[in-house]
């Protein structure tokens, strides 16, 4: 049997108990490496299955997918996947090969960022089409995210945007010269995210997105108990606040749509007030009894500006 086993979004224990079953009757165990990341190192993974998990960057998931799948016929063989197993194509992929192989297949769900986003307060039924951010270079600037978010902004829908991740990338020139040699890991960060969408909207002029009434909703780490960040506010608050704000990586990003509902609203209001004081505090450098005032000010003016987008340019109906 082939079994792809979703972890879930924290750590060693965010596992179902169906797949930890699975997992213990395993002959070999790999982990998928490159679509996203687990926030405990593999030696957690191990001590808490009592297995040793191999590692699958992309060329093995990719290219050689026969190796991870030698005699799932006769013995069963695990693909571990950060999520849920349908979070990314690639994990499709290699279930269709073992399928045209005769091997029997099984898919153990968990939790995924698809549904966890939940934790912003707005409404998962509210959500369109999902899009995925990459790193603009020097001569690559992809824009086709943004008809994807103006189709879902035209339906009034929020729109979830997955940043990039670069882990075992090569340089142009040692791919070229066939070296291994590879890049160190990148996870795009929310600042960076908002200032590739300002650079489209800009370019593209279609009143899409604007920095100052496009609502958004930061979240970094989600699932994460005690790492997990979740911040509100328009798209040129993000510029403002200073990056530990976001936490560590990895992040995502909410576009806000216009179906905005007065209780996605009203739950956004602790996110903004984050956001405010996160900002506050940046940009007044000051200790003592003086930060927490800072801080207070900044909770009220992020809340207030997060209410006062919504009314205004939303049209959402509030007290």
């Amino acid at each position: 049997m082939f079994y792809i086993i979703g972890l879930g979004l924290c750590d060693e224990k965010d596992i179902t108990m169906r797949g930890l079953e699975a997992i213990k009757t395993a002959s070999r165990v790999y982990l998928e490496a490159y679509t996203s990341i687990l926030m405990v190192q593999k030696d957690r993974l191990e001590s808490f299955y009592g297995k040793e998990v191999i590692v699958a960057d992309r060329d093995l998931v990719e290219c050689g997918s026969d190796e991870i799948l030698k005699d799932a016929d006769k013995e069963d063989v695990c693909l571990l996947v950060v999520g849920d197993p349908f979070g990314a194509t690639t994990h499709t992929d290699i279930l269709l090969r073992a399928r045209h192989l005769g091997i029997p297949t099984r898919v153990i769900h968990n939790a995924s960022i698809m549904n966890a986003v939940g934790a912003s307060g707005l409404q998962l039924y509210n959500f369109g089409q999902t899009v995925s951010l990459v790193f603009f270079t020097e001569t690559w600037k992809p824009d086709s995210f943004y008809d994807r978010i103006k189709e879902n902004a035209e339906r009034g829908l929020h729109t979830l945007l997955l940043l990039d991740i670069k882990v075992k990338e090569q340089s142009e020139e040692n791919l070229a010269r066939g070296r291994k040699i590879y890049e160190p890991p990148r996870y795009m960060t929310i600042r960076q995210a908002v200032t590739q969408l300002l650079e489209i909207e800009a370019l593209r002029e279609e009143g899409v997105l604007s920095a100052d009434k496009t609502l958004a909703v930061a979240m970094g780490r989600v699932g994460g108990l005690n790492d997990q960040r979740i911040l509100a506010g328009p798209l040129s608050s993000f510029l403002r606040a200073p990056p530990d704000a976001f936490g560590p990586p990895l992040h995502s990003l909410i576009i806000v749509g216009r179906k905005l509902h007065h209780l996605e609203v009203e739950y956004g209001e602790v996110f903004a007030e984050a956001l405010g004081e996160a900002i506050a505090l940046s940009e007044t450098q000051v200790d003592g009894p003086t930060s927490d005032q800072i801080g207070e000010k900044g909770r009220q003016e992020g809340k207030q500006k997060w209410r006062e987008i919504a009314s205004k340019v939303y049209g959402v109906a509030l007290d």
